[in-house]
């Protein structure tokens, strides 16, 4: 089984799940954490049965993923 790093992002009306490192559009949503990442899983699975193996950016790999925050004067 292959690994994916996934961005969860927790909203007002709920959670939004996407995948690094896939070619195209592949999005999960639900109203608690493991809906959301219970649906981009599904939507990942669609995405590969759909376009292939070779939707997936293999070269390079995301090694890790991090979340910053910063400032910028306008």
């Amino acid at each position: 089984m292959q690994q994916f790093k996934v961005i969860i992002e927790k909203h007002q009306d709920g959670y939004v799940a996407y995948p690094l490192g896939i070619k195209g559009i592949v999005v999960g949503e639900g109203d608690t954490y493991e809906e959301a990442l219970a649906d981009v899983r599904s939507a990942i699975r669609f995405h590969i049965e759909t376009f292939g193996r070779e939707s997936l950016e293999v070269d390079p790999p995301i090694l890790e993923a991090f979340v910053a925050e910063t400032g910028a004067e306008a």
